[in-house]
């Protein structure tokens, strides 16, 4: 039995999250139809499956969808290119990328007409990097380690850094470093593009690691932020696993210790729950780093289909003089994990 297990908070969803989760839920409440989703709306093997059974088909390539279908783009971020073609065979089309990520597009694009030559930190072949290596081909070069950064030859006075915002902060900061190093005048964000939660959710693990033996990760494998909560452990000595369900804890020896728990961002709570209630600890506590009240509203083209909608409906029904206890307007207050309660 496991002494103590501290229950870390924040964990799972973050505002992007939350608000791509609630988008693509909006969608299939208004069309009854298919809705086509560009890449994983999220990286949650049960949050994917969740929508698959519920009309939504997940796709990688515009030739996927038929003309004049109901397209998603996921919170990852879109090539433009790809953007442009889906507009043009799609009936309507709802980008729900996260700000975080569109803030890095914008510096790209902005670094990439001043004549700069950008080095951006990922992981090759995730797809937040794939959207943002697409902004602006020609002037960006993919690095994913330290040693990358001894093949690039820039001109050092026209250098600048950019990275995918899931990377953990001890991925992304030798790599810094290391181009500071190189190039001097090295041209950087007035702000880092590190994912202000998934920093939050590695400082908090890291802040209650000195507590525990060893500490789970809840989520899946192909999310990104997950993954690098578990890097951040292993990188300061400290024995980590990534698991998705109880069963996954069969081959973990937890008895007689002290365990920390903790989720990514793309994963639902009821996850952390179902293994809580399986490892059966002497004593719960809940571990509070970091009070999280970010929030980011619905995408733009949704919230004015919406409204477009509602005036249709009360333009047919002129009497009705109820008033909407869910909609667009009270979307702060409704959470994600209602929005997958609610399929």
């Amino acid at each position: 039995m496991v002494n103590n297990l501290y229950v870390v908070t924040p964990r799972g969803f973050c505002a992007g999250v939350e608000m791509a989760i609630k988008a693509l839920t909006w969608m299939l409440k208004i069309y009854d139809e298919t809705i086509y989703c560009y890449h994983e709306i999220v990286h949650n093997d049960w949050i994917v499956e969740k929508f698959k059974n519920n009309n939504v088909k997940f796709v990688n390539n515009p030739n996927e969808m038929p003309k004049n279908g109901i397209v998603m783009l996921s919170a990852h971020g879109t090539d433009p290119k790809i953007e442009e073609k889906f507009k043009t065979i799609s009936l309507n089309n709802v980008n729900s990328v996260c700000p975080l990520v569109t803030k890095v597009h914008h510096e790209a694009k902005r670094f990439s007409q001043e004549g700069k030559q950008i080095i951006y930190i990922g992981h090759k072949n995730h797809d937040e990097a794939i959207g943002a290596m697409g902004v602006a081909p020609e002037s960006m070069t993919l690095i994913e380690n330290v040693k990358d950064m001894e093949k690039l030859s820039f001109d050092s006075d026209g250098v600048a850094l950019l990275a995918q915002t899931t990377l953990a902060i001890s991925e992304w900061e030798p790599i810094m470093l290391k181009a500071k190093e190189k190039y001097p005048n090295l041209q950087l964000p007035r702000k880092n593009d590190l994912c202000y939660a998934t920093t939050n959710r590695q400082e908090a693990i890291i802040n209650i690691s000195e507590k525990v033996d060893l500490v789970i990760v809840v989520g899946s494998s192909t999310s990104s932020n997950t993954n690098a909560l578990v890097t951040s452990l292993i990188n300061i000595g400290k024995e980590a696993y990534r698991i998705e369900k109880p069963e996954d804890l069969k081959d973990i020896q937890l008895e007689k210790k002290d365990v920390a728990i903790t989720a990514g961002a793309s994963a639902p709570d009821h996850m952390v729950k179902d293994i809580v209630d399986y490892i059966k600890p002497k004593n719960i506590e809940i571990y509070v780093d970091k009070d999280e009240t970010e929030y980011f509203p619905l995408p733009v083209e949704l919230r004015n289909n919406i409204k477009n909608l509602s005036n249709f409906i009360s333009t047919m029904f002129p009497k009705n003089n109820i008033k909407s206890a869910n909609g667009v307007k009270s979307d702060k207050f409704w959470s994600a994990t209602e929005a997958l309660t609610s399929l």
